[in-house]
């Protein structure tokens, strides 16, 4: 059975073709969680207009759903909170002159 930790190792693929940097370092990802096989995903995009949204969902179900034990991913998007540079670790910050 996949673990949080896993999934969110698992979520580092997912990269925002603009800023080269994955969703979680941009702080995209706002919640994982497993639930006997079924992993629930939500993230947020930096804006409601960016349009990668559909690619996103696409490559978080299919970089978690390789890992052993998860039956089923559930993408959620979502603006609530809105996103903001903040949520940045400190390593996307400076990578990107935060």
């Amino acid at each position: 059975m996949a673990t949080v930790d896993e999934v969110t190792d698992a979520l580092r693929d997912v990269i925002d073709p603009e800023l080269g940097l994955d969703f979680v370092e941009l702080g995209l990802i706002y919640d994982v969680a497993v639930d006997d096989g079924t992993v629930n995903v939500t993230f947020s995009l930096t804006s409601p207009g960016c349009p990668i949204g559909p690619q996103v969902t696409e490559q978080i179900e299919e970089f978690v759903s390789e890992l052993e034990g998860v039956r089923e991913v559930q993408s959620t998007m979502t603006f609530s909170p809105p996103w903001t540079p903040e949520r940045m670790s400190e390593d996307a910050k400076f990578a990107l002159g935060f």
